[in-house]
């Protein structure tokens, strides 16, 4: 009796995050609920954390993202959304203090455009920052050569951290610390694939590995040939 009910209480909040999922990415400038609170409910019914699959490829029926933005790249000089037309795009919203997440994804982006050889060539690799307030541009130099040449490093005022976040629907708060200086950033984390007209192609969740990455490019390319 008591299996029973868990398992329809399990289901039941399948089919609910399932459903926020999809109404989360379809609204504007909505942050996604907290994730602690998701963190407590599945860990109440056994299950794991909730998040995006990791197979990319399938973006939900009516969702957009993407819109106008201006920041500056690691030499100082603007970059827009002009910038990613006639090329894929590989986009990345994260910071250069993260203990662990970003610098793994990181790695997995520059792994997967090493597995795709010279298609890579095809690819702009991008990594937006979150916390414009340590990260210039010339903090980020330093940080993307650390994985990839080819890596562009982008960041802006707070102002304009916050447009292009809400243009991609990326969650970013700051958890304040006992110093000041020395606090960390809770950030979604999704691996963007955009075409040459700069519209979402796949959405890569965390746990894609670099071999389903780079596969996931791979088919997204050559269905759009």
């Amino acid at each position: 009796m008591h299996r029973l009910l868990r398992i329809t209480l399990a289901g039941f909040l399948v089919l609910v995050l399932g459903a926020w999922g999809l109404v989360w990415l379809a609204r504007p400038g909505d942050g996604p609920l907290a994730g602690q609170w998701l963190d407590r409910v599945g860990a109440a019914l056994g299950l794991g954390k909730p998040s995006v699959p990791s197979s990319g490829g399938v973006v939900p029926a009516g969702v957009t993202l993407g819109g106008p933005f201006h920041l500056v790249d690691t030499h100082g000089a603007p970059f827009t959304e002009a910038n990613l037309r006639g090329r894929w795009t590989l986009l990345y919203f994260g910071y250069t203090f993260c203990p662990d997440l970003c610098p793994t994804e990181l790695q997995i982006i520059a792994t997967a455009l090493g597995k795709l050889g010279p298609e890579a060539q095809k690819i702009t690799p991008i990594f937006v920052t979150v916390d414009p307030e340590r990260d210039t541009p010339e903090v980020l130099a330093g940080y993307v050569k650390l994985f990839d040449p080819r890596l562009i490093g982008l960041t802006g005022t707070p102002a304009e951290i916050a447009e292009v976040a809400k243009a991609y629907r990326v969650y970013y708060a700051k958890v304040p610390g006992k110093d000041p200086k020395h606090y960390l950033m809770d950030h979604s984390s999704l691996i963007y694939l955009l075409d040459k007209n700069g519209k979402l192609a796949a959405l890569f969740g965390p746990g894609t590995n670099a071999d389903e990455l780079a596969a996931g490019i791979r088919k997204q390319i050559a269905e759009q040939q």
